[in-house]
This record gives structure tokens, sequence and C-alpha cells, in this order.
């Protein structure tokens, strides 16, 4: 039996990268899952691959979430799950942040998670679960990235009053928070035909290794085990909470 049997789960940001490797474990688990993302040839070819639907969904608009979540009613009966994971990063000194780009973070991170918990957990059967995908910057500051790491620590707040607002409806409302992670966030060569992303990540391995106790950067079918966790009965007496997973480098410093 599958950990996620008979469930529906939707994933957003689910055409590439720590989406993609989520939307394959559940499926693996049992689950239907439905792929959601705005890049429609890559996720239309995951989703037919997957025997999964496919919905085009642009995470800041409320409209498109009423749709997916129709969609996936239409096709499977039911909702059970949602896991947040479409999100986006722009580098630059925080004096030095236009604010509209403060606000596209801002729209597709912050505001995306909240329209999602929004518009699906009215339709989610009880028992349900959201997992929002916040970040190691959720929880500690970094410099060059201030939009980001302001709307990952707004995604941890949501999370917490989602957790408690759903709570009588045993719906678990939890938030992973990631670290480096080796996807096209970090490693831009997997977005380039001609460059070789083992290359670039055997690189960005040799950068973490001075950075995180563990001495490389995460990957991202790790991030999925930890969201299938967070989303089948393993952590059933579990809400409200943010997971760090960044190999250890939140822990601190070491000078040895």
């Amino acid at each position: 039996m599958g950990k996620l049997d008979g469930r529906v789960v939707i994933v957003t940001g689910a055409a590439r990268g720590q989406g993609e490797q989520e939307a394959r474990l559940f499926v693996a688990e049992g689950a239907s899952v439905v792929v959601a993302d705005v890049l429609d040839d890559q996720g239309k070819k995951l989703a037919e691959e997957l025997g999964s639907l496919y919905v085009h969904l642009d995470v800041g608009e409320e409209a498109d979430w009423h749709a997916a979540v129709a969609a996936a009613k239409e096709a499977y009966g039911h909702v059970d799950g949602l896991v947040n994971n479409a999100g986006i990063l722009r580098f630059n000194a925080l004096l030095d942040t236009p604010l509209d780009e403060f606000m596209q973070v801002v729209r597709v991170n912050q505001v995306g998670c909240f329209l999602g918990v929004k518009a699906v957990a009215p339709e989610m059967a009880d028992g349900g679960t959201i997992v929002n995908t916040a970040s190691y910057t959720g929880v500690t500051g970094m410099a060059a990235v201030g939009a980001y790491a302001a709307t990952k620590h707004a995604i941890v707040g949501l999370t917490r009053v989602a957790a408690l607002e759903l709570a009588p409806r045993h719906i678990r409302v939890n938030a992973m928070c990631p670290g480096a992670i080796d996807t096209a966030m970090a490693n831009p060569a997997r977005l380039d035909p001609a460059a070789d992303p083992e290359e670039a990540s055997r690189a960005l391995d040799g950068l973490y290794r001075k950075l995180v106790p563990l001495g490389r950067i995460g990957r991202p079918e790790e991030v999925a085990r930890l969201a299938l966790f967070l989303s089948c009965d393993d952590s059933s007496y579990i809400t409200g909470q943010p997971f760090v997973i960044d190999g250890g480098w939140l822990a601190g410093v070491s000078i040895v």
C-alpha cells in the first residue's frame, strides 16, 4: 500500500525542480496528482508521463485557483492535499530593490500561497493536508534576498494561522523550509541546454561544503520526501510547524 493511496493532491510549480520530484514521488505512493504550473509544455509532458491531470495555474490569480480546484474535482471527485511549491527568487540589495520587483516576489510566493489555502481548503475533504514551501530564509536572514526572505517569513506565519483555523476539520498545515537545493533556482545551468547541470551540481557541492555541515547542496528528491511525510499519516499529530531541511546550515558556523 502506498502512503497516499486514494488521495488527490494539487502540487504547484510542478513542471520542474522540487515540484516535479514531489509529483513523481506522490504518484509513486498512490496519489492522483494535479500537476499545476505556468510552464504548460513541461507540465503537460510530465502529467502525461505520470498519468496525471495538468492545469495551467498562475498562483497569483484567484480565478486560476478556482479553475484548478474545479478541474481536480471534476477529474477525481475530491481534493485531499495541496503542496504550495511555486516560488520565485530575485537577488538584490534591499535598498536597491525596486517596488515592482518586491511586489512580483510577494505576488508569487506570499499571495500565491494565501490564495492556494483560501481556494483549496473549503473544497478539501476533512482530514486533508496542506504543505507550504517556505525557506531557510523564512526563519533567519540572508543578505541580497530581502523580498524573498520577507515572503518566506510570511508563509511561516500564514501556515501557523491556517493550522489553527483549520484544525477543527482535522486539516493539517505545515511548512517546509529548504536551504540551498539543486534546482534551477540555485543552479541556473539546469535551464541552459548547452550547459552540463551535473558539472554545475558538483561545483555547488564544492561551494556548500564550506557552508553546510553535511557538506553539499540539497537534492529536490530530499525535499519531496519531507513533503510526503507531511502529507501522509506518518505526521498525523503534527500541524502548524516549520520544518527546516538545510543540511545543518541553520545550526551555526563551525570554525574548525
